[in-house]
């Protein structure tokens, strides 16, 4: 019967198993083997390159079948999300990456934190993540492998909120132990300075240009800061509670804020004087963001108003509430324009995808809903965590959502 392995080969074989077998003490296995083989001579040598070589190949065909029928089953699921059009072939007009969205299962989960995730915060330029908790502690990550990188510590208390600059250069965070910290990411992520002005917890930051912030707070005030020199220049009064979230607008000249006393307001930056108080949520209002201009022509048609081609900063906002409802406002009018209701708890953040065509929000009912912008209607239900889920931001740089959870645990969300 003819060999099915190469005369050099089959030697290389021979030896590996005799090795083995000395190695594993079947000493008269081995003598017997090695005169029926032809090596009567063969002598162990743990230098030689056919020591524990039978053990190295076993092993990596173990390793290669695991991933052939890891391939398999991959293949069989694009198989069946094709035939089922959950993706769309070159024929069926395949939908843009920009226009992806996110799919379950979660592609990782992030367990480093102690304590409940406060926020995710995505940096502008790399597929890095930073993760804030109620443990103190700023935890960064490699987004696209979920390694975890390393941990920033300095606040005393829970960290209530995460930003980067445009550049990714400087990170701030602020925290329940009355302060604001800026990290320099190009030293190792240094504390180089530490904001104090702020009365009771800080809630949320935001940078006002590129070098100014901008910080909400439990003691019912927004500061303006001066980065370089550490100082609040301006001090903004209006809300009778706590002032849970602030945002900016692209050309930093306008703020809205979010508050426990249910209302949301919009602010001049350069003179601190409120242009808008927009009331209509029933109870705590968690957090408010402008709504970018690229989602402007979908929000036109949402509200019926007519289709226009401005695309100032600062014409829509949208607000997430523990009523259970995110609501939209036109800023100029102070006009509620629509209510999305779907969600069976607070609502507790929300972000905008970057296609313009859709909004992606998450609650204390453990869900991630995904919701068309022009119709108002929810388009999609994601079992996002195992218990409230706090917070979510999704990658500039890269197809990635990312949400935090009260169970401690940060979900990466893969987008198809």
């Amino acid at each position: 019967m003819d060999h099915v392995l190469p005369e050099r080969q089959l030697k290389e074989l021979c030896k590996s198993i005799l090795d083995f077998m000395h190695t594993q003490g079947y000493a008269d296995s081995a003598s017997a083997f090695a005169r029926e083989s032809g090596n009567p001579d063969f002598a162990p040598d743990p230098a030689d390159r056919h020591h524990n070589l039978l053990a190295k190949k076993w092993t990596s065909v173990i390793r290669l079948q695991k991933k052939i029928m890891e391939l398999e089953s991959k293949l069989t699921k694009l198989q069946d999300d094709i035939r089922t059009g959950a993706i769309q072939t070159h024929s069926s007009a395949r939908r843009q990456v920009t226009e992806w969205l996110p799919r379950p299962p979660a592609k990782s989960k992030l367990a480093q934190h102690r304590a409940p995730i406060t926020r995710v915060r995505f940096h502008p330029l790399y597929t890095v993540l930073a993760t804030a908790s109620e443990d103190t502690t700023v935890k960064l990550w490699d987004a696209e492998s979920a390694d975890f990188d390393r941990t920033v510590k300095g606040h005393t208390k829970a960290v209530q909120d995460v930003v980067w600059d445009a550049k990714g250069a400087v990170m701030v965070t602020c925290s329940a132990d009355l302060t604001l910290r800026v990290w320099d990411a190009a030293a190792d992520y240094k504390c180089i300075r530490t904001l104090h002005g702020h009365d009771h917890c800080v809630s949320a930051v935001a940078f006002l240009g590129a070098d100014r912030l901008v910080s909400a707070s439990r003691d019912r005030t927004i500061k303006i800061w001066d980065l370089a020199t550490g100082y609040c220049t301006k001090t903004l009064l209006g809300h009778a509670e706590w002032v849970r979230s602030v945002d900016v607008t692209a050309d930093a000249r306008l703020l809205c804020s979010a508050s426990n006393d249910q209302s949301v307001r919009v602010w001049d930056a350069a003179t601190g004087e409120c242009r808008a108080d927009l009331r209509g949520h029933t109870n705590v209002v968690e957090t408010a963001r402008f709504a970018p201009p690229n989602a402007y022509a979908c929000l036109r048609r949402l509200a019926g108003l007519p289709p226009q081609q401005n695309s100032d900063s600062g014409l829509f906002v949208v607000s997430a509430a523990r009523d259970k409802t995110l609501c939209l406002w036109d800023t100029a009018s102070s006009q509620l324009l629509h209510t999305f209701v779907g969600h069976d708890d607070w609502v507790r953040d929300f972000c905008f995808h970057p296609s313009g065509k859709t909004l992606i929000s998450v609650s204390d009912d453990k869900t991630m809903r995904i919701w068309d912008l022009a119709t108002g209607r929810c388009a999609k239900t994601i079992e996002a965590s195992e218990h409230f889920t706090t917070c979510i931001d999704f990658s500039s740089v890269s197809p990635l959502v990312a949400t935090g959870s009260v169970d401690t645990e940060v979900s990466l969300w893969a987008c198809r």
